[in-house]
């Protein structure tokens, strides 16, 4: 039967897609308000869109969906994504997406928990957050706090170096814990022995 006096209809709701409203994607039409991600309902466009048979998803969603899992798989390599989607929607095990809100309230005690781990800097004991932190040592420092402990010289990746759990300049370091003798800049000259 002809379509007389309108479009195509719309893959997510159903009613007529008129040309000045349309996307297409997979062979589909979809209005511009319609073409959202079937798990977040994230807005799509044309690079931000995967589609799966008759579902469109984010590219995020559709990874946790159905992207590879395991080591490597992850938001960047070398990472394990333990990331199931739930938060989503996303059912893996059924198949089928969840309603896109949650029913129940989001875990105030998470978030309580979160604020609780707040990494600690080791020279002045207060919290680092990420907008300020800088690692050595394999600690978290605040950028002000990442000097060498005895000349106070700022701190960087070329000139780091730490023992004990304290950070020092590459200069101080070599001063205080470095080899000792001819050659190694310590002494310039051999004490006689009488």
């Amino acid at each position: 039967m002809p379509n007389w006096g309108g479009g195509a209809k719309c893959g997510a709701c159903e009613k007529t897609v008129y040309h000045a409203e349309e996307i297409q994607c997979n062979g589909r039409s979809f209005h511009k308000s319609c073409f959202l991600c079937m798990a977040c309902r994230k807005a799509l466009d044309s690079t931000t869109v995967a589609a799966h048979e008759s579902e469109i998803y984010c590219k995020t969603c559709y990874g946790r969906k159905y992207g590879p899992k395991g080591v490597g798989f992850g938001q960047g390599a070398g990472c394990l994504s333990t990331d199931t989607g739930d938060h989503l929607g996303l059912n893996l095990q059924q198949g089928s997406p969840k309603p896109a809100c949650p029913s129940t309230p989001t875990n105030a005690s998470k978030f309580a928990k979160k604020m609780v781990d707040v990494d600690k800097c080791p020279r002045c004991g207060k919290s680092v957050y990420a907008a300020e932190k800088i690692m050595g040592g394999g600690k978290p420092w605040h950028k002000t706090c990442f000097r060498c402990a005895i000349c106070g010289k700022s701190l960087e990746s070329t000139n780091v170096t730490d023992k004990d759990g304290e950070l020092y300049c590459k200069v101080c370091y070599a001063k205080n814990f470095g080899p000792k003798g001819i050659g190694f800049g310590g002494l310039t000259q051999v004490e006689k022995k009488e």
